[in-house]
């Protein structure tokens, strides 16, 4: 808008150049300058401001960047000192799903590689040394879908965060039922075996972090009744502990610790061990454990 000391500054200078004062026009325009400069800056910014009027851009489309400068926070920071800000990340993730989730219903069901590509935009300015993996799966259940939305968050070899949420999507709109944290300091994976028979759904989750020597890997199965997620077996640091799923049983391959220390300090190689959970109504229970070679 121009404002009065324009109105008036315009009002002068069509006075001063009437015919009756030509006589005197050159003394007056000379005078009249920094008047007229004063008029032009006073009047482009308003035209500039109105002319390159943009609507504000979308929130996702800043999505990235926040939570880029977010994870930037993270470098150097114990990761018992790190929640104020994964807290953060993730309420900024998982909002943004359940969101994009239901934009994308209208589309069409989005598979798990869609949402996986989803989650890598999300985090596309999470750089070195910080890190973020997305996990992903996408299951049916009852007369739903379920999607795993997970990630670990990482800033250096052992200081990581893991963060799984359900969503459930059935005909209307997707819902967030419930968000959890796998054990820290490992990355993230999943595996899947036969439907209970109680109708809940199951899923392993399971990870590795750095030892002393060996890599520990830790493993939980998972039970979901619609409402809660309930672990209903694990098992715990594993020493250069590996995993195989069957349909309806797991096998833990590992190292007894201090029995590693010993023989290969006398350049031996000691045994390794084999130990088969059998699934049951009540999550997982040993059925065998025997030595095999190393």
């Amino acid at each position: 808008m121009i404002s009065l000391g324009s109105t008036r500054l315009m009002a002068k200078i069509v006075t001063e150049f009437s015919p009756g004062n030509s006589g005197q026009w050159r003394n007056r325009f000379l005078a009249l300058i920094p008047g007229l400069f004063a008029l032009a800056v006073l009047l482009c910014p308003a035209a500039q401001a109105q002319g390159e009027q943009k609507d504000p851009p979308a929130p996702s489309a800043n999505l990235p960047e926040r939570a880029g400068n977010l994870a930037k926070q993270l470098y150097g920071l114990p990761l018992d000192e790190s929640g104020p800000i994964t807290s953060q990340i993730q309420d900024l993730v998982l909002t943004h799903v359940q969101q994009w989730l239901g934009d994308q219903s209208n589309k069409g069901a989005p598979t798990d590689v869609d949402v996986r590509r989803e989650l890598e935009r999300v985090f596309a300015q999470v750089q070195y040394p910080i890190y973020a993996w997305p996990a992903v799966f996408l299951r049916p259940w009852k007369q739903a879908t379920l999607y795993g939305v997970g990630y670990t968050l990482g800033w250096s070899d052992y200081d990581r965060s893991n963060v799984i949420a359900l969503f459930e999507k059935g005909q209307g709109q997707p819902r967030l039922a419930v968000i959890s944290h796998f054990a820290p300091h490992t990355d993230l994976h999943y595996a899947f075996m036969e439907p209970a028979a109680t109708g809940d759904f199951r899923f392993l989750v399971y990870g590795t972090r750095l030892g002393k020597s060996q890599r520990r890997l830790t493993a939980v199965l998972y039970s979901f009744d619609g409402r809660t997620l309930k672990p209903l077996w694990q098992l715990q640091d594993a020493y250069d502990g590996r995993i195989s799923v069957g349909r309806d049983f797991v096998t833990i391959r590992y190292l007894n610790e201090n029995e590693y220390v010993r023989q290969t300090a006398q350049r031996r190689k000691p045994p390794r061990y084999e130990s088969t959970y059998k699934a049951t109504a009540h999550g997982l229970e040993l059925e065998s454990t025997r030595a095999i070679p190393f």
